[in-house]
């Protein structure tokens, strides 16, 4: 090996590996001083060193200069091989590591290249990545050939290898895409400044402008809804609400529950909670199916919502201050204090802060104490109420379907047996009608 060879070498390996020479010069260093030591004895002081310029080898034997020609030829060549190529291995997958690490979050686009077991194998510019089953939009399959856009999402090493995890449920391909799809937001005009997202099923993104000329939500649906169309369609028909972001809760509380209309909201600081009143024919709406509009809701805003009307809020403030007015301790005057704090169950109290109760009660700390401990207590009570409540229900649902599907089946057999005796007697008259019947015309 002559220096040039060396040096082109080096040059080949930076340029098609993607490695930074000085790693690649290391690591031959490495694999002839390893080498060597086989030669000479683990235990020798053997250095190596390659100069970056000219590509020329020189070393030292315990300090006694070695000759360049029997530093390289001497010493086994098929070690200094082997162990060169897992050094360049090893600098292969840390630089293709740090590469995708830095993409972590990011959204790219590669070819799906096998689809087996649910899980994709997806192929980028120098690796192979993975779409697990679990991190692909619920409902969704994929194919062979097929572009597919994702989030890096995990990136970890594997021996030799760099295993790329990618995922299409998380809320940064909803950001990625929006960043794609509309110019405003990749020029920074318009911000996201929250996200929540249930994949597959509905997503809300909370926008704000910088520029007031500039609507944010009209920039974003785009012309006709063009933009929000693409990336509704790239998201498999996912549901996507716009929301326009206020600092004021008051505000961005009812633009996350819409298309519902909110009619008040109640702010509880302590709790963290806010109670949102809403009309009767809203009530649905508001908490959306399964839960998810108000669910999506409090993620956007990062607080606790409780959708109510106004008639159970009113039931629930009467039944928490007669219910807190049944703990020791707690006056009519303290009850008042805490429900007007949003607190309207035990299970409230119960995390109270004991500095918090104090306060409102001029209470001692073991009075307070006291006091969280039977809330504590009752909270139980109540939970183990409440499930043998639903046990009662579902037992009762049972007996109802057993009950029904006897009756049902009582029916039908009254029918069958209704319907059997007429078939018997239709069938009578008919054979007498053939006995009885007059000759043809070749009879006669």
């Amino acid at each position: 090996m002559n220096a040039n060879e060396l040096l082109r070498i080096v040059d080949a390996i930076h340029r098609d590996k993607n490695v930074d020479k000085e790693v690649v010069f290391s690591a031959i260093e490495a694999a002839l001083v390893s080498a060597a030591k086989k030669q000479y004895g683990e235990d020798q002081d053997i250095l190596v060193q390659i100069d970056r310029q000219d590509g020329s080898i020189s070393g030292t034997h315990n300090g006694v200069p070695l000759d360049p020609e029997e530093t390289v030829g001497r010493i086994g060549a098929q070690t200094a091989k082997q162990v060169m190529i897992q050094k360049i291995r090893e600098a292969e997958r840390d630089a293709l590591y740090d590469e995708y690490h830095e993409l972590m979050g990011q959204m790219i686009t590669g070819v799906v290249q096998r689809y087996e077991g649910g899980a994709a194998t997806v192929s980028l510019t120098n690796v192979e990545a993975i779409l697990p089953r679990s991190e692909q939009i619920p409902g969704e399959t994929h194919h062979p050939n097929e572009r597919v856009r994702a989030t890096v999402f995990e990136v970890r090493k594997a021996g030799s290898r760099v295993k790329v995890i990618l995922s299409r449920t998380r809320p940064q391909l909803v950001q990625r895409l929006f960043e794609q799809e509309i110019p405003e937001i990749a020029d920074g005009v318009i911000e996201i400044r929250a996200m929540a997202r249930e994949p597959g099923y509905r997503s809300k993104v909370a926008v704000s402008s910088s520029d007031q000329r500039v609507d944010c939500v009209g920039a974003c649906v785009g012309v006709r809804g063009n933009r929000i169309k693409n990336i509704v369609d790239e998201l498999a028909g996912e549901r996507i609400d716009i929301v326009r972001w206020s600092d004021d809760l008051q505000v961005l509380i009812p633009n996350a529950l819409q298309p519902a209309e909110v009619e008040e909201v109640i702010l509880c600081q302590m709790l963290g909670r806010a109670i949102v009143l809403v009309r009767e024919d809203q009530l649905s709406l508001a908490i959306g199916r399964r839960g998810q509009n108000v669910r999506l809701a409090s993620k956007l805003c990062g607080w606790d919502i409780e959708i109510m009307t106004r008639e159970e809020l009113d039931e629930s403030i009467e039944r928490a201050v007669a219910g807190f007015s049944a703990i020791d301790g707690v006056d009519e005057s303290l009850s008042e204090k805490l429900v007007g704090e949003g607190f309207l169950s035990y299970d409230d109290l119960s995390i109270i802060e004991p500095d918090s109760l104090m306060e409102m009660g001029e209470l001692t700390a073991e009075q307070a104490s006291a006091i969280v401990t039977q809330a504590e207590t009752k909270a139980q009570e109540a939970e183990q109420a409440a499930a043998l409540e639903r046990r009662r229900q579902r037992e009762q649902q049972r007996i109802d379907m057993a009950t029904a599907a006897a009756e049902a089946a009582e029916r039908e057999a009254q029918e069958l047996e209704t319907a059997a005796p007429s078939s018997d007697n239709g069938a009578t008259a008919s054979g007498e009608e053939t006995a009885t019947s007059p000759p043809t015309s070749a009879e006669e």
